[in-house]
């Protein structure tokens, strides 16, 4: 599991480009969402060993999220702080379910599916607590589509995002098969047979 957990870690730092490369929240150069998230709690749930499935994805989630906020300035503990977390611990239990069969074919349809799940709920939040949406209907599907004067549309955001979690999806899977079949190709050294002592 090496590899898929050095996989993990990369994402991480991935994540926090923006901190490493001084970008702010007006510059608009930033591939915004392209954040493999939901497919590392995903993956990871489904892939990695029992004792560090749920922790290392859950950790990586909220220290990057805690490290972001405090770079962009934004309020570390809000409503939609909350319910992200929420969403992909439900993400982590979906993909803990997977475990016994952790194949590409399951993987792929259900990181979509968790995907577009996280998408619907934290925009919904956003209509929710945002005080630009008007709470209606068409506010709802403004949050989906449009979003708020000035911003790009919500759907280029998940664009970004979707693309980001099939990527880092067929990474994983490739990362744990090269990891396994490294490990099956290391020679393992026969024991030495001992002759019997003739007395």
């Amino acid at each position: 599991m090496f590899a898929g957990i050095s996989l993990l870690i990369a994402v991480s730092l991935f994540r926090l480009l923006p901190v490493f490369m001084g970008v702010t929240v007006d510059q608009p150069s930033w591939l915004y969402n392209f954040s493999p998230i939901t497919a590392l709690c995903l993956c990871g749930a489904a892939c990695l060993p029992r004792r560090s499935a749920l922790l290392l994805p859950l950790a990586a989630l909220i220290g990057t999220d805690i490290i972001l906020s405090l770079h962009y300035g934004w309020p570390i503990f809000n409503p939609e702080f909350f319910f992200k977390t929420f969403v992909f611990a439900l993400v982590l239990a979906f993909g803990w379910q997977l475990r016994s069969n952790p194949r590409l074919r399951v993987l792929l349809p259900a990181v979509v599916g968790s995907s577009i799940f996280f998408y619907l709920i934290t925009n919904s939040v956003s209509w929710l607590f945002d005080p630009g949406y008007v709470k209606s209907m068409n506010g709802w599907v403004q949050a989906l589509t449009t979003g708020l004067p000035g911003f790009a549309p919500t759907w280029s955001f998940y664009k970004n995002t979707l693309v980001s979690d099939i990527s880092f999806t067929l990474l994983f899977v490739l990362c744990v098969r090269l990891g396994k079949r490294a490990g099956k190709s290391v020679p393992v050294a026969e024991p030495a047979i001992i002759a019997p002592a003739r007395w």
